[in-house]
């Protein structure tokens, strides 16, 4: 597809809208006008998140590339009404509706993050023929997914946090609401973000003013609480189906038009499954930040190089992984 010349402009347009089961999807429009783009996206948040969590490509990039960005509020958060049914497949079911109501044609493109992973798979799985390409940004590996090894996991002390807060979850989730908003309540937001977040990580929230993670009063609302762990529970429980036996959905292509982005010190995901994901499926181009977190969708170079690899297949070579280490 040419490129179109877009005029430089500002362009953020929030509303939402309703889905065939009766709830309603809050969104937001970034990039230049639908009608005026080369590329359409719609960006997954992860995790105790929102669409007003940006995607931070510079603006002058999408504006001359020609891009058009859909961020929205996943079941439950934001202004999005929760889904008492949420489940892998309902997640993807909103995603290709949003991209319905708003005609982004027969195909287009998805960037997620972290826990945005598990409904992007889904996708991936479900709905292969309605994607130009994924850019998975720091993605969540579940450690009940069939095909993990389990000397990779063994040792990860993540596992057994997971473990231990998805049956308190499914089984006594008044308990762990009591524990979540006392330990937030009693911990400093400085000591909660050093705890959870690297000083790159750190060095890029300065951009992003208003930043809270697992905030205290918003934690103390039930309603919050219950759609964070519903969440949660769908990501890491016992999927039906394994990503890592999953096909090219591309391969008539003959290339991968597939990412993963990791930041080699996240504190969040295992840096060994991560490779190991990309080991056994080796249609994914995988890339790696050597100093990066599990923020790297707050780092504009990291964002610039994501959408030119997704869209334009330009090579990443300062990014290519060490796997040596």
């Amino acid at each position: 597809m040419g490129l179109n010349t877009v005029d430089k402009t500002e362009f953020t347009f929030s509303s939402k809208f309703r889905l065939s089961d009766g709830r309603y999807l809050a969104y937001k429009e970034r990039g230049v006008p639908k009608e005026k783009s080369n590329y359409r996206i719609i960006f997954v948040h992860g995790f105790d998140s929102s669409k007003e969590r940006d995607f931070l490509a510079p603006q002058e990039m999408m504006d001359k590339m020609g891009i058009y960005l859909i961020q929205y509020d996943r079941a439950g958060y934001g202004e999005s009404d929760p889904n008492p049914k949420r489940c892998r497949r309902s997640e993807a079911c909103d995603i290709e509706e949003l991209a319905d109501h708003f005609q982004l044609g027969s195909k287009f493109y998805i960037i997620s993050n972290s826990m945005g992973s598990y409904p992007t798979w889904s996708c991936i799985k479900h709905i292969p023929h309605r994607i130009s390409g994924v850019a998975f940004v720091v993605p969540i590996v579940n450690y009940q997914w069939p095909s993990l090894p389990g000397n990779l996991t063994e040792d990860d002390q993540r596992k057994k946090n997971y473990g231990w807060m998805m049956r308190i979850a499914t089984y006594v989730p008044t308990l762990l609401h009591w524990w979540v908003t006392r330990k937030s309540s009693t911990s400093s937001t400085n000591d909660s973000k050093h705890t959870y977040f690297t000083a790159k990580d750190l060095e890029l929230l300065k951009n992003v003013p208003g930043f809270q993670f697992f905030n205290p009063e918003k934690l103390r609302k039930r309603s919050v609480f219950d759609n964070l762990c519903s969440d949660f529970l769908v990501a890491f429980s016992k999927w039906d189906f394994d990503p890592l036996e999953l096909s090219n959905p591309f391969l008539e292509n003959g290339q991968s038009c597939i990412h993963i982005w990791q930041g080699c010190e996240d504190k969040f995901i295992n840096l060994k499954l991560q490779r190991h994901v990309a080991e056994r499926l080796p249609w994914i181009q995988y890339h790696e930040v050597s100093d990066g977190g599990h923020l790297l969708i707050y780092d504009t170079t990291i964002c610039e190089a994501i959408l030119r690899s997704l869209l334009i297949g330009e090579e990443t070579p300062l990014y290519a992984p060490k796997l040596s280490n």
